[in-house]
């Protein structure tokens, strides 16, 4: 059994998680999947910020779960789910990490979506 390498964000690699202060609406397989005002930014390092929206304000009805994950030594485990209705493009299209690491815990019941995997990411600032 090997351990996993568990790393907490510093100066080094920073992660910032802030509200996103507008509306976001996701789209795929031409159905609206999400559509929420409660969405959290998430800014890893250099990366582009990730926006991550509360499972409350996604049809979770629309997304079926897959056998997919991967691991973020500062982030934990995650999970991924597809969108039938996107077709191949949906497969995986989705990501979550349901149990994640404390410096990070306040994603845990969000989802976060691959543009290139979903017709449509738009964000309406306020």
């Amino acid at each position: 059994m090997t351990s996993r390498e568990h790393r907490i964000p510093g100066p080094g690699h920073p992660i910032t998680i802030s509200p996103y202060h507008g509306r976001v609406v996701v789209r795929a397989g031409g159905r609206m999947l999400a559509d929420t005002r409660a969405a959290l930014t998430l800014q890893e390092a250099s990366y582009p910020p990730v926006r991550y929206i509360p499972r409350a304000d996604v049809d979770m009805h629309q997304l079926a779960r897959t056998d997919h994950h991967t691991y973020c030594p500062y982030k934990g485990d995650c999970d991924y789910f597809s969108i039938p209705a996107a077709g191949e493009r949906g497969i995986d299209a989705v990501w979550t990490y349901e149990h994640p690491y404390d410096a990070v815990a306040a994603i845990g019941h969000y989802l976060a979506f691959y543009g290139t995997r979903v017709d449509a990411i738009e964000e309406t600032p306020e």
